[in-house]
This record gives C-alpha cells, sequence and structure tokens, in this order.
C-alpha cells in the first residue's frame, strides 16, 4: 500500500523537505502548523490565542486538501512554549475543536523559532 502526500496554497509551504500531510490507507497524519499566513509567511497573532486560531485554519486547509475534516482528528499533538500558555490555549481550542467526542491530546512544551506559541499537528483516521 502506498503513501499518498498531499499539498495546497492554503496553508503554509513547508520550510524543509517534508509533505503538509501524508496518507497511508485510511490513516493521515497532518504536519506540524503553526501561525504562518499562508500568502505572505508573516506570523498571524500577537498571542497565543491568536496563533492558535491561525494554526487551526491552516491545518482545516489541508485537511479539506486531503478529504478529510476535523470530525476525522483521532490525535492532536499540541507544542507550547510556555506553561503559561496553557489556560488561554485551551480555551480557544474547545471553542474551535468543537463538541464530542473529541480527539485524544498531548501538549507538550518546547522551544519554537522566534515569535512562534504554538504548534499543532493532527493524526486523523478516514473512513
Amino acid at each position: 500500500m502506498g503513501k499518498t502526500a498531499f499539498s495546497t496554497r492554503n496553508a503554509p509551504q513547508p520550510p524543509a523537505k517534508f509533505s503538509q500531510a501524508v496518507r497511508k490507507g485510511n490513516i493521515l497524519q497532518v504536519a506540524g502548523q503553526v501561525a504562518f499566513d499562508p500568502a505572505s509567511g508573516a506570523v498571524v497573532g500577537e498571542d497565543v490565542a491568536g496563533q492558535t486560531r491561525q494554526a487551526f485554519k491552516n491545518i482545516e486547509a489541508i485537511l479539506t486538501e486531503a478529504g478529510a475534516s476535523w470530525a476525522d482528528a483521532v490525535m492532536v499533538r499540541v507544542y507550547l512554549t510556555d506553561t503559561g500558555h496553557f489556560a488561554p490555549f485551551n480555551e480557544v481550542y474547545d471553542e474551535l475543536i468543537g463538541d464530542a467526542p473529541q480527539p485524544a491530546r498531548t501538549t507538550v512544551y518546547v522551544g519554537l523559532p522566534a515569535g512562534l506559541l504554538v504548534e499543532i499537528d493532527v493524526l486523523a483516521v478516514l473512513d
């Protein structure tokens, strides 16, 4: 069974040689997305809430390109730069992710390039 890569201009292009998303069988992995505007490459949002909204937009564009949606997400990994961002991130996440069943989630604290506060990747299973 082969792999299929997905790419859309409606999300930022990867800065290195990797795909925005890859599907094998019914498994779709969306690469980590940050708050870059796909057209300008500029960071969108000065706080974790604004950056989370843009990362979600980027992920949604990739999911759509791959024939998926947030309803197909079974795992979300969140990378935050500061433990103080956990509560405001959760407020926006809960608003955007919608009602149950919500995907499983892991939150990790990491360093990201200057100006970036959050990165999110998604694992989806398609029917």
